[in-house]
């Protein structure tokens, strides 16, 4: 090949690859507003996949109907709970609002009894450390907690309005679910390709990615589900106002590797041993430890396995990462790149080992 072919070929794929790098830019601007959608598209589709398979196995060739029904059990047994459990927090959430903005629940009070349960040395301790103006940081935990229902009320409301969007992104959510159960496998291997890999690479990758989505859907929020049930009907037998936005709140915190359920049902344990329930308080403190704080311990093992987790400091620092760059989303796409990062540097270490050969580290 003379040098003017070689030349021609260059501008040929220079141009190629800057069309290709505009043009994928673009397509990234345009399906910016259902981001969302797309990303759980994916991950209902990764999760219910084997029960589509299973479907498969009773109608033989018949994938758009079992595409169809599998469409149908997402739908009944995720997509209609998941907006009634949202309608009834916002109501609780509304209501305890209220009820601390007509002073029904005054923690002014809590406070004030908290302060003077104290016992001296551990006031002076306390002075000595700067904490010593109970006013305001009475003031400021107040303003927090006001903060904290007002998001949830204003955050509720919004959806509320912005029920055609909500409507639409569910609707594309659904539809791109539909044809990655039915085409997924097509699509994967397609996708596979393209990739400049061998294909242990390839698989090491296409592995990790489910392996992630496992890890942090079927493992992560299961956990929460379980966490959160657990915490709401112990708050509900104790009696203790608010059940369900207590039991959404620790099913939340449970995601968030070192803070978990504790972060709620300990502030309540005190509330509570503070105000003069001291029985209830050390039931829920017994029940917070042995119960529900055991199950991440109990469960996780058996739904996910040991040898998939990444480390917690991983997984919390991508998940917080996550939830401050992309909302909600944060919690799968998060530890899913830094699951992504890990694998990448792990083939090309073993590719440096490999003297530059990627089929040797790979073989």
């Amino acid at each position: 090949m003379d040098n003017q072919e070689k030349s021609r070929q260059r501008v040929e794929w220079s141009f190629l690859i800057t069309l290709l790098v505009i043009v994928s830019l673009a397509f990234a601007v345009l399906i910016e507003p259902f981001f969302g959608a797309i990303v759980w598209g994916v991950v209902v589709a990764v999760l219910f996949r084997p029960v589509y398979k299973g479907l498969l196995g009773f109608m033989p060739g018949r994938i758009n109907l079992a595409a169809g029904v599998t469409l149908i059990l997402i739908l009944l047994l995720v997509v209609v709970p998941a907006i009634l459990l949202g309608m009834a927090l916002a109501q609780e959430a509304a209501s305890l609002y209220i009820r601390v903005q007509e002073g029904e629940i005054d923690f002014g009070d809590v406070f004030e009894a908290f302060e003077q349960s104290l016992p001296q040395w551990m006031q002076v301790q306390l002075a000595a450390y700067g904490y010593s103006d109970f006013a305001s940081i009475r003031a400021e935990i107040e303003q927090s907690i006001s903060a904290i229902l007002e998001f949830l009320v204003t955050r509720s409301l919004s959806v509320g309005q912005g029920a055609f969007q909500f409507l639409l992104s569910l609707g594309v959510m659904m539809y791109l679910t539909f044809f990655l159960l039915r085409d997924g496998r097509a699509l994967a291997e397609r996708i596979e390709q393209i990739v400049p890999l061998g294909m242990k690479n390839r698989r090491i990758l296409r592995e990790k990615f489910l392996i992630v989505i496992r890890a942090t859907i079927k493992g992560s929020l299961i956990i929460a589900i379980i966490q959160g049930s657990l915490g709401g009907l112990v708050f509900w037998a104790l009696d203790i106002r608010g059940a369900l936005l207590w039991a959404v709140m620790m099913g939340v915190f449970s995601l968030i590797p070192a803070i978990g359920t504790g972060f709620v049902w300990v502030p309540v344990a005190l509330y509570l041993f503070i105000t003069g329930d001291v029985w209830q308080a050390v039931v829920l403190v017994l029940c917070g430890v042995f119960v529900i704080s055991m199950v991440d311990n109990l469960v996780r093992p058996t739904l996910v396995g040991r040898d998939t987790r990444m480390p917690d400091y991983v997984v919390l620092i991508s998940t917080l990462g996550g939830l401050q760059l992309f909302g909600i989303n944060g919690i799968v796409i998060g530890p899913l790149v830094a699951a992504l990062f890990i694998a990448l540097w792990s083939i090309f270490s073993d590719m440096q080992q490999g003297e530059g050969e990627p089929e040797k580290a790979i073989e």
